[in-house]
């Protein structure tokens, strides 16, 4: 294992958060505690039906009403463009993806329940709801599909009468001829279809935006002010002056603190756009805040994939090949990144295993439902999913273990760097010895032993592993900008948003240990467009492995410039000069002068400011072990997941305290998706599963105590060796739960295959055809 050295305040550190004292006793300051004088409140009309042609006959009635202000519909947007799809590739055949993108209010269709139709504003949300209630508009259902296969069929329903069927987009990733003379050749060939099921996020805290416009500003141009709950404003910023044909100059966005976001906050949704369109007009602020319902109506939801999945294999079980048929569903219409997360799934699909070649067939479905774009992990786990799942088939097939099969096929960290069948590069990684000592610390040896108690109990126990690896903190960087404030604080600003990681604290304790100050002294500053002119905001396990870089990089260029300060003060060499307790101090000497005093007496306010700046080449690559234990209650169907067992190589460990939180919540997100979240639909569209009284989420009586522990390799592709963690708990812990499910279920009743979610009611059917 990889010991790490580490300064009482700097990396390695089990610090606490800095940001739970103002948390946990109110003091947060979400997007809807923001309240302005003369403020209005807006609600969004939304569709009952799935697919309809409409007419709003009259608005007059509403728009008298008591308290109301402004109604608008889609024809009154005219001038305001789309939602924007980001990822239009081109395709196999050379032409670039046709987009069907989100309309900021439907003019005359809709195409999901929960499909926008008019904004209406008034004095209170509950006016605005009662206003709704007047507004005459006339819905021409319209035949629907909400299933992937049957949106497939050549007399499927169409999602866009414009369109050439409900083929959103294809993809093809790999080598075709290559792969398919591997299977011609192979001696097995192991095959799994498999549905990625489709979830709702539930982030604690629901959407909310807060515009003002001030038509005064600057030129005369006007300018808007945006509070909103985002993973960064930067991107948020670009896509309204998209949207609104607006100059960057005109658009002030700004996120203070924020209750999860998982990746579907990095969006921007038609309420945005709405409310600012309704504060221009009116000439008042104006709030939206969305409730539990509408984030099941609204937000994009997350997987939902179809993938039929094979390995080629030779006489010893060694893997040749691999081919996947990928189906994802798209909904109504192509989101922000919606077309580009099966493309994150294709160049993870050979995980750990040294797989010579692979072709992987892709393809976007509309249907009749919410869109779907990243949600944590975003592909990733979809991809460990799938080989995960079809590694243990292929054990079952030659009849061996699955930890077996794994060892056979891992690229070995003799054959690092390793370039992958899709062209990902691992520069890192021990992937046999994470297995063996996750297996140690699971007692997986003495499972038959806990299994016949189980048994005597009259349950039944199951064991399952996952083997992951993911990409994460992508090519790029996340410069970071200190300055020395007066009172001897440092104040850090960086174009990064947390979320609920902890980023005050992480980057804090980098730029403290070089500064030598408490890390408390640092003050991190996100979540404003007028401080920063850029960033590249939170997702994808970038903010620390990039913006960490940058915050150690800053205070180390910082604390040079401090040296030279105190040096000149002191009458001493900058070589002599060391920094401690937030004093500059000559070395062997009693001689010392503060970062205030030399903050106060500094004459060129540039000369208390500092950058740091790191450019990453190629993504890091986190990986691990994930082993679960399950027991079934054969009587009621329900399942206790009786352990789980992590062990993870993250490279160097900046926090452990926060490393093991995040990885935590990843797993119980995991444990969640196979065991408890099921989004149903019925024929019409209807989503009968829109509030927690439907949708399960896991609560913390379910989730056992982990037991979680690293071997880490320091990555050579990151300046300070993070390999990053945010989505990892996600991805690792999904095949796992559900292999240890499937283990479970083969012993007891030879059930070799099930689908995600097992919850009580769908396993009760599953062993009840069985008995």
């Amino acid at each position: 294992m990889n010991e790490i050295s580490h300064a009482k305040f700097g990396m390695g550190a089990s610090l606490t958060r800095l940001e739970d004292d103002t948390l946990m006793t109110g003091r947060g300051r979400f997007t809807d505690d923001h309240k302005l004088e003369n403020m209005l409140h807006a609600f969004v009309v939304r569709s009952p039906c799935a697919a309809a042609t409409f007419v709003i006959n009259n608005t007059s009635d509403a728009l008298a009403s008591n308290g109301v202000h402004l109604i608008l519909t889609g024809k009154d947007l005219s001038d305001l463009n789309p939602l924007p799809c980001k990822t239009l590739f081109p395709q196999p055949n050379g032409k670039t993806i046709t987009p069907q993108e989100v309309p900021v209010l439907c003019e005359d269709t809709v195409r999901h329940v929960g499909d926008g139709v008019a904004l209406i504003v008034a004095d209170s949300i509950d006016l605005a709801k009662d206003a709704a209630e007047l507004l005459d508009i006339e819905y021409e259902m319209s035949e629907v599909v909400v299933d992937m296969s049957a949106a497939m069929e050549a007399d499927a329903p169409l999602v866009h009468g414009n369109s050439d069927g409900n083929l959103a987009y294809f993809d093809f990733k790999g080598d075709r001829e290559k792969t398919e003379n591997a299977f011609s050749s192979a001696s097995h060939i192991s095959e799994i279809k498999i549905k990625n099921n489709r979830l709702v996020c539930n982030y604690l805290e629901p959407r909310s935006c807060l515009a003002h416009w001030d038509d005064q500003w600057s030129d005369g141009k006007g300018r808007f002010d945006v509070v909103v709950c985002s993973q960064g404003v930067h991107a948020v910023r670009q896509t309204l002056c998209d949207i609104m044909n607006l100059e960057i100059k005109q658009v002030h966005v700004t996120t203070r603190d924020v209750g999860g976001g998982f990746g579907t906050k990095v969006f921007v949704y038609r309420e945005y756009p709405l409310v600012m369109e309704a504060a221009r007009r009116l000439g008042r602020p104006v709030k939206w805040t969305g409730d539990r319902t509408e984030h099941f109506l609204a937000d994009a939801h997350g997987r939902d994939n179809l993938t039929i999945a094979k390995m080629a294999m030779d006489e010893d079980g060694k893997f040749l090949a691999i081919k996947i048929d990928l189906t994802a569903n798209m909904g109504a219409y192509l989101h922000c990144f919606g077309p580009y997360i099966p493309n994150l799934c294709s160049i993870m699909t050979t995980g750990v295993y040294d797989i010579p070649t692979m072709a992987m067939d892709i393809r976007g479905i509309y249907t009749h439902t919410v869109s779907l774009d990243a949600y944590r992990g975003a592909g990733r786990p979809e991809a460990a999913y799938t080989i995960e799942r079809l590694v243990d088939k292929c054990a079952m097939d030659l009849h061996l273990s699955p930890a077996e099969i794994r060892k056979r096929n891992f690229i070995k960290p003799e054959q690092m760097p390793y370039t992958t069948a899709s062209g990902r590069m691992y520069d890192t990684g021990e992937y046999a010895r994470t297995l063996e000592l996750c297996m140690q610390s699971a007692k997986w040896d003495e499972f038959d032993t806990r299994n016949i108690n189980a048994k005597s109990n009259g349950k039944i126990r199951g064991i399952g592993m996952s083997t992951y690896v993911e990409a994460c903190a992508f090519a790029g960087s996340e410069p970071a900008f200190v300055e020395l404030m007066s009172d001897g604080s440092v104040e850090l600003k960086i174009g990064t948003q947390a979320n609920g990681q902890g980023h005050a604290t992480s980057y804090a304790q980098l730029a403290a240990e070089k500064l030598g100050i408490d890390y408390t002294k640092i003050h991190v500053r996100q979540g404003d467009t007028d401080e920063l002119s850029a960033g590249g905001g939170t997702g994808g396990s970038r903010s620390v492995p990039l913006g960490g870089v940058s915050s150690a990089r800053a205070g180390e260029s910082l604390a040079e410039k401090i040296r030279l300060l105190a040096a000149d003060q002191l009458e001493a060499s900058a070589s002599d000069i060391e920094l401690e307790n937030g004093e500059a101090k000559i070395v062997g000497t009693d001689r010392t002068v503060s970062f205030s005093d030399l903050a106060k007496t500094c004459t060129d306010p540039e000369t208390l400011k500092a950058e740091g700046n790191f450019q990453q080449d190629e993504a890091t690559y986190p990986n691990g072990t994930h082993i679960c234990e399950v027991e079934i209650d054969p009587a009621t169907a329900e399942t206790q997941v009786i352990s789980y067992t992590i062990v993870d190589d993250f490279g160097v460990v900046v926090n452990p305290i926060l490393l093991a939180g995040q990885v935590h919540g990843g797993v119980v997100q995991g444990i969640g998706q196979v065991l408890n979240e099921r989004t149903v639909h019925d024929d019409e569209g209807q989503l009968l599963t829109a509030s927690l009284m439907d949708y399960c989420l896991p609560r913390a009586q379910e989730i056992p105590n982990f037991s979680f522990q690293t071997r880490n390799v320091p990555s050579t592709t990151n300046a300070l060796g993070i390999k990053g963690a945010g989505e990892a708990g996600t991805i690792g812990s999904c095949p796992a739960v559900m292999n240890a499910m499937i283990d479970a279920l083969k012993r007891e009743y030879g059930i070799q295959h099930a689908d995600m979610p097992l919850t009580p009611g769908l396993l009760w059917n599953l062993i009840s055809e069985k008995q």
